[in-house]
C-alpha cells in the first residue's frame, strides 16, 4: 500500500470527483441531520480533490506511504545507525538530526541527514557535505520526500563502491508557511543558524569535513536563493552552490521585484542591508574564482527564469565555473528540482574531489 503511486492525478481525482458528485445529490435528498453529514463529507471531499490536483502538479507526495508519513526501508535513527557500523549496507540511511540554534538562537525544526553507504565503514572516512535547503511552503523532508535526494545519493554511491557525500537538509523556516530568506532578521537569525550552528552539529554528530571545499549549499525555490546567496557571503564556506528554482535574490513576496517589503520587514528598512544580501549587487561587487555554481529552471516557471537570465552572466563574468539547464515545458515543480540534483551531483561531486573525479565538466558547464 505505501508504495502505491499518486502522481498520476487523473484516476485518483475521478474517484474523487465522483464521491463528491454523490454526496451532493444525497446532501439534496437526504433530511437534516443526514443531509448536514453529507454536505461535511462533499466539502472535504472537494477540499481533497484540490489537494490532489496541487500534490500532482507539484509531483511532491508521490506514494500512499509519503502522505501518511511512513518512512521508508532506509530510514533509522543515529543511534542505530552507530550500532551498524561494521557493516557496510548497499544503500545509505536517512536520519533525523536534531540541530540546535546555540549561536543564533533559531528554533528549528528537526533535520534529515542521509549517511551513505562509506559512512558505515569500521575505518570511516570524513566525508564531505551538500547542504540542502528546502522553500515555502517546506520542511526538511521535502528533499527525501518530493525531492528524491536519498535515491539519487543511493545510484551514485552505487557506482562509486559506496562513496557518496553526507547530506544535510536542515530547517529554514522554522515552520511550513515562515519565510526567513536565510537571513539573520525579526524572523529569526536563519543565516547564522546555517553558517555556524548547522556545520557545528554536523561535525560533531557526523563526523564529516568541515565547512570550505568540502561542503556545497543547494536549495529548491526559497532555497535555491538562499543558496546562492549564502555561497556570495560566505565562499569560504562553500566550493559551490546549486540554485533550483529561486528568486533573484532574497524576497518576502512572489515576484523578483518585491523588494520594498522585503527591505522593511527583513532588513529593518536598510537598503544597505538588502544590497549586502542581493545576489546581483554581490556577484558585481567582488570575483569569486573558487566558486561553483549550477542554475536550473523550468521554462515556464517565469520567475526564477528570468532571475537566471541575469544571474548566469554575472555570475560567469565573476568567475564563478557556471552551469545552466533550463527544462522546456517545466514549471515550479518537484520534477524540476529532484532532477536538478541528480544532474548536479557529478559537478558538486567534481567540486568536493569525491572519486573518481571525471576530466570534464558536464555539458551545461563552463569553468
Amino acid at each position: 500500500m505505501a508504495d502505491i503511486q499518486i502522481t498520476d492525478w487523473w484516476p485518483v481525482g475521478t474517484v474523487i470527483a465522483v464521491l463528491a458528485l454523490v454526496a451532493f445529490v444525497a446532501a439534496i435528498r437526504l433530511r437534516r441531520l443526514a443531509r448536514l453529514v453529507a454536505v461535511v463529507l462533499c466539502v472535504v471531499l472537494v477540499v481533497v480533490e484540490a489537494g490532489s490536483a496541487v500534490n500532482a502538479h507539484f509531483e511532491y507526495y508521490r506514494t500512499v506511504g509519503e502522505v501518511f508519513g511512513e518512512g521508508g526501508p532506509d530510514e533509522s535513527s543515529l543511534a542505530q545507525a552507530e550500532r551498524d557500523v561494521g557493516t557496510i549496507p548497499e544503500q545509505g540511511q536517512v536520519v533525523p538530526l536534531t540541530i540546535p540554534g546555540t549561536r543564533s538562537g533559531f528554533v528549528a525544526r528537526t533535520a534529515q541527514a542521509y549517511l551513505p553507504p562509506i559512512w558505515f565503514a569500521r575505518d570511516r572516512p570524513k566525508l564531505p557535505v551538500v547542504m540542502l535547503l528546502h522553500g515555502t511552503p517546506g520542511a526538511p523532508t521535502d528533499w527525501t520526500d518530493g525531492g528524491l535526494a536519498p535515491a539519487t545519493a543511493d545510484a551514485w554511491a552505487a557506482q562509486h563502491g559506496g562513496v557518496a557525500p553526507v547530506l544535510v537538509m536542515p530547517d529554514i523556516n522554522g515552520s511550513l508557511t515562515g519565510d526567513s530568506e536565510c537571513v539573520d532578521s525579526p524572523r529569526g537569525n536563519v543565516e547564522t543558524y546555517l553558517t555556524v550552528d548547522v556545520p557545528a552539529t554536523v561535525g560533531q554528530a557526523l563526523g564529516t569535513l568541515p565547512p570550505g571545499p568540502a561542503w556545497v549549499v543547494a536549495g529548491l525555490s526559497e532555497g535555491g536563493t538562499c543558496s546562492i546567496m549564502l555561497a556570495l557571503r560566505h565562499p569560504e564556506e562553500f566550493t559551490a552552490f546549486g540554485d533550483f528554482g529561486g528568486l533573484v535574490g532574497p524576497r518576502i513576496g512572489e515576484t523578483n521585484a518585491d523588494t520594498a517589503d522585503t527591505v522593511t520587514e527583513l532588513f529593518g528598512g536598510s537598503q544597505q542591508a538588502f544590497l549586502a544580501h542581493e545576489p546581483t549587487a554581490l556577484l558585481k561587487g567582488g570575483r569569486f574564482p573558487r566558486l561553483g555554481g549550477w542554475f536550473q529552471v523550468g521554462a515556464d516557471d517565469q520567475q526564477p527564469y528570468q532571475a537566471i537570465q541575469q544571474l548566469v552572466p554575472l555570475a560567469r563574468a565573476a568567475g564563478i565555473a557556471t552551469c545552466s539547464v533550463v527544462m522546456p515545458g517545466e514549471g515550479h515543480t518537484f520534477d524540476v528540482w529532484s532532477d536538478a540534483f541528480r544532474q548536479a551531483l557529478p559537478f558538486f561531486a567534481k567540486r568536493l574531489r569525491l572519486p573518481p573525479e571525471p576530466a570534464e565538466n558536464p555539458e551545461p558547464c563552463r569553468d
